[in-house]
């Protein structure tokens, strides 16, 4: 599943952000546990080039920082660029650009509620996994099946 919605979201976000589902992703191990608490990748800003002639230059990291975490995140810049370019394995980044606003936590969301699934259709859902033997996996379709099947979808 996640190798799909990432198939999915990654053109969108490589034209609108610049980056990809891979570097959010993997924010807290570029920037440290601590950082990541308090920021969030927003935006990869590259230089415009006049031709295919001109020379390479990095871009600038556009990165949502609370406030209060902002002056720690900044102290950092210079081993928080060398990381990032670390991951991109070549110096993709020379500059950090911090924008101070309050960050919403990740994870805690109010989990959805599930919508209600026909007897018919639950009975043919589960006659389709049947077949299937890892019960992680067949929990994880299951839960897909109701949300595609489910009333109101």
């Amino acid at each position: 599943m996640g190798d799909l919605v990432s198939r999915l979201l990654n053109p969108v976000i490589e034209r609108r952000a610049g980056m990809t589902m891979d570097m959010i992703q993997s924010w807290v191990e570029i920037v440290g546990e601590t950082h990541a608490k308090h920021s969030r990748p927003e935006k990869l800003n590259w230089p415009r080039q006049a031709s295919d002639d001109d020379p390479f230059e990095p871009a600038t990291l556009v990165v949502a920082c609370e406030g209060s975490h902002a002056l720690f995140f900044q102290h950092d810049s210079s081993a928080i660029i060398e990381r990032i370019n670390t991951y991109f394995g070549f110096a993709a980044v020379n500059r950090l650009k911090l924008h101070q606003q309050p960050l919403a936590p990740i994870g805690n969301k109010k989990p959805l509620q599930a919508r209600e699934v026909s007897s018919e259709k639950q009975a043919r859902l589960n006659e389709l996994l049947e077949t299937v033997d890892d019960p992680e996996l067949r929990n994880a379709l299951e839960k897909m099946g109701k949300g595609v099947l489910s009333e109101g979808s």
